[in-house]
């Protein structure tokens, strides 16, 4: 679950061209999307918000795995049995979440999509599921058994009942392919917010960063930290609001691709950086790697800046967000 809060604080009038700001929500990959323009006038700035709609619209519909239509759900249905001509941006994207499975050893897969629904987070467990479920649950699930052929633009799941999904990380493709669209457009200054992977551009109409609030993860209804945008993306994943507890341990709603079980440990992690989409892959899992592996591996990208905010309350920050190590 990816939990921010945005704080904008606009004043108009700071310069001889007065900036419009224009906000509208939407509903888009299934998910709530907050798109603000800042243009010369209303109407510029909404027909530029229209723009940004039908580019989430196109994307979803061709990586979409519940859309029997899209190109991805034509890869799903055709599992085990043949590769599947996908255009060279379904490649592209895939080969970059495979690169993040990669470096995560797994942790990182869009072939969770096939995994079985097995733990609940509605308040109707009240037990956890046998060892043998949860190892059923991921049997089918496996980047390594996701074959790319770049040269003829296909991709191949060479096992049966095999399904992939982009999820959140298509979310913050499409946040970032759309700012991307809007700076070439000429529109400076911005915000798409896909269900809080967010990508930013240019500054407020008073010429200040943006700014975003960060929830505290153990007391939801609160914000911790409040910071200045200086980068053009950020993501929150959080495991706070949808969890079950047995035996006094905290199991996370965010899953293990590799094992089935669910991420124990940390509470919350937000990554800063240029795209949306490499912030998600590396929230979504550190969430899953844990404080110490995580940390490891993410201390490895310095365009990449974090908090992670452990279950006990404890705070680990890159250095140049100003944060000292302490607890909540």
């Amino acid at each position: 679950m990816k939990t921010i809060v945005l704080l904008l604080l606009i004043v108009s009038g700071f310069s001889t061209t007065a900036q419009v700001p224009r906000k509208r929500t939407v509903k888009l990959m299934g998910s709530r999307f907050d798109i603000t323009i800042v243009a010369t006038d209303s109407l510029t700035a909404e027909r530029n918000i229209d723009a940004v709609v039908a580019e989430v619209t196109r994307i979803e519909n061709l990586i979409s795995d519940w859309k029997a239509e899209s190109q991805i759900s034509q890869v799903n249905k055709n599992a085990g049995i043949a590769p599947v001509r996908v255009d060279s941006e379904v490649v592209a994207l895939t080969e970059r979440a495979l690169h993040f499975s990669n470096i995560t050893n797994g942790a990182f897969d869009i072939s969770f999509a096939a995994m079985d629904r097995i733990w609940k987070f509605d308040g109707s467990m009240t037990e956890m599921p046998s060892p043998e479920a949860i190892r059923k649950s991921v049997e089918k699930v496996g980047y390594q058994h996701i074959i790319v052929d770049k040269e003829k633009s296909t991709i191949f799941l060479d096992r049966k009942g095999m399904k992939i999904g982009f999820g959140a990380l298509g979310e913050g493709y499409a946040t970032d392919r759309c700012r991307d669209m809007m700076l070439a457009k000429g529109i400076n200054a911005g915000i798409v917010n896909g269900s809080g992977d967010m990508s930013t551009w240019g500054k407020q109409p008073d010429g200040s960063n943006w700014t975003i609030g960060i929830t505290n993860p153990l007391r939801n209804d609160t914000i911790f930290a409040i910071v200045p945008l200086r980068q053009s993306a950020v993501v929150t994943s959080g495991s706070y609001e949808k969890f079950v507890m047995f035996n006094g341990k905290r199991y996370a709603h965010i899953i293990n691709p590799s094992t089935g079980y669910p991420a124990t440990g940390v509470s919350s992690v937000t990554v800063f950086g240029p795209s949306a989409e490499t912030a998600n892959g590396f929230s979504t899992s550190l969430m899953v790697m844990g404080r110490e592996a995580g940390l490891k591996l993410i201390k490895k990208y310095p365009q990449y800046n974090y908090i992670l905010i452990t279950d006990e309350g404890q705070i680990f920050s890159s250095p140049s967000l100003g944060f000292k190590q302490r607890s909540l």
